[in-house]
């Protein structure tokens, strides 16, 4: 069992900055990957960003040049740094945790409350 709780999120102008947190706990050890995903009103939950246990990162394209995802192991923690925000970044921002195809699949998964982020001037 993991649990993930985000925090962070809030109402930014265009241009400006937020770092989202996400710290994790439970079954730590065992999650290969934690990444962010974003769904705003009217559209499909998006993958943000992802970064593996061994360091791999993947980003959206949309996002590319502004966040920066990042991890702190000694805290159980993912952030993701985000810079230079638009309109189109609102959404509300999720923590995912993946435990990687070894586990169960009614247990691989988890997922954080969501937090968040509008942008707007």
């Amino acid at each position: 069992q993991v649990q993930l709780v985000e925090s962070g999120g809030g109402l930014v102008q265009p241009g400006g900055s937020l770092r989202l947190s996400c710290a994790a706990s439970g079954t730590i050890f065992s999650i290969y990957a934690m990444g962010w995903y974003r769904q705003a009103p009217g559209k499909q939950r998006e993958l943000v960003a992802t970064i593996t246990s061994g360091g791999r990162i993947n980003y959206a394209d949309s996002v590319k040049g502004r966040f920066t995802i990042s991890r702190d192991n000694a805290k159980n923690t993912v952030y993701l740094q985000m810079n230079s925000l638009k309109p189109e970044d609102t959404a509300v921002y999720y923590c995912n945790a993946d435990r990687g195809v070894g586990v169960v699949p009614g247990l691989r998964n988890y997922w954080g409350q969501g937090t968040q982020v509008t942008v707007s001037s």
